[in-house]
């Protein structure tokens, strides 16, 4: 552990005290409210169904794994076929699913007699300065002498899943018995509440707070899933370059590591992934552009764009945007063209690329929602054990 951590005075907030800042302030609309029994009780059973026996069939075809694969087809309908504020309205909060999760895990572990979870699961909860978000703990964070700082993904329109906090659980809890490790999840506000750059004054802000608690920034791992890897990029890119509406985030030295899983880092849908993946993927082009327009619209993005600043969109910027990344972090886990733009302009960042062939759009997040671990999840594993053990 590291010696020279020292914690201010923390609490833990119980359920009956903690008021849910994650559930929309936005109510549906007339249009929305009454279309809403149409999209359950006819469009989307038909569409599951259509998009099933298209994904069965071309997983099959394709060898490819077929329960996760009619999961994605499922997904799919969802973002398609509801609205933001009606997917918030139909499913459990961000904090709710956090809150049922950690007693239905914890008997589980009792059950199964999974002696390494014993003591790293119960309710704590900080909430940041702005009260609409706040982090959210797995494991325990006064034992611990790692920690990650995670965002999960959603198209900043739904909210976190227990598939998220299994991930976590498999991932990097239990990664090394040898060391410690506290996850601090991040509640942020969703979309249409809130819009870019709402979600990073947020994230930072959540960095900066476990900075002051007197972590060093070097026993931190940083990262997310497609909208959280988003997130990711968009925080490591304000490190680099403070964007003018939020706080900086000054290091006394770089972050131990960071990672993207499917990241969400471009506006373009005029991809060869899109193209050839739009009949299976969970993600189609259609879905992206709308999760862009609902992020970006009216807000101050296509100027930035103009500029060639990158902290929404760093892939639709210059390459330059990630010049001198070994200040942020001094390892990453990437996506591909992301990936590559670092790779090609920061020679000093160990950067890892791992490419699941058989695997579609956040595959990692499936294997937590079926709760085993999968390939994903143990090439996780793998990766950060190694990031952690590293001096």
């Amino acid at each position: 552990m590291d010696k020279a951590r020292s914690h201010k005075p923390e609490y833990l907030v119980s359920n009956a005290s903690f008021k849910d800042y994650s559930v929309p302030r936005v109510p549906l609309s007339l249009s929305e409210t009454i279309d809403l029994p149409l999209r359950l009780i006819l469009i989307a059973p038909i569409s599951i169904l259509f998009n099933v026996v298209r994904c069965l069939f071309l997983a099959w075809s394709g060898g490819l794994p077929l329960r996760l694969y009619v999961a994605c087809g499922v997904i799919r309908v969802l973002f398609r076929h509801l609205s933001p504020r009606q997917m918030q309205l139909l499913a459990p909060s961000t904090l709710q699913i956090y809150r049922s999760w950690i007693p239905l895990r914890s008997a589980r572990a009792r059950m199964m007699r999974e002696t390494a979870v014993k003591g790293r699961l119960r309710e704590d909860i900080e909430p940041l300065p702005d009260g609409r978000s706040s982090i959210m703990w797995l494991g325990d964070r006064h034992k611990a002498d790692r920690f990650v700082l995670f965002f999960h993904g959603g198209g900043y329109v739904s909210w976190l899943t227990q598939g998220h906090l299994e991930w976590c659980l498999q991932a990097y809890i239990l990664a090394d018995e040898k060391v410690e490790v506290a996850v601090a999840v991040l509640q942020y506000t969703m979309c249409p509440a809130a819009q870019y750059p709402v979600q990073l004054q947020q994230a930072s802000a959540a960095l900066a707070h476990l900075l002051s608690s007197g972590i060093d920034p070097g026993q931190i791992v940083v990262g997310g899933d497609s909208a959280g890897g988003n997130l990711t990029a968009q925080l490591l890119g304000h490190i680099l370059h403070p964007h003018p509406s939020v706080e900086p985030i000054r290091l006394a030295k770089p972050l131990r590591a960071a990672f993207t899983v499917s990241p969400w880092v471009s506006t373009s849908i005029n991809t060869p992934s899109f193209r050839e993946n739009r009949h299976i993927d969970m993600l189609s082009p259609e879905i992206s552009l709308r999760s862009s327009r609902t992020l970006l619209e009216g807000t101050g993005y296509e100027a930035e764009e103009r500029k060639g600043y990158g902290w929404a969109m760093p892939v639709d910027a210059e390459d330059t945007w990630f010049d001198g990344l070994s200040k942020a972090t001094k390892a990453l886990d990437q996506g591909l063209v992301f990936a590559d733009r670092i790779l090609r302009r920061n020679k000093d960042v160990r950067v890892t690329l791992e490419v699941g062939e058989s695997e579609a759009h956040d595959f990692i997040l499936l294997e937590g929602m079926e709760n085993f671990v999968g390939e994903a999840t143990v090439r996780m594993r793998n990766w950060f054990s190694g990031v952690i053990s590293d001096e």
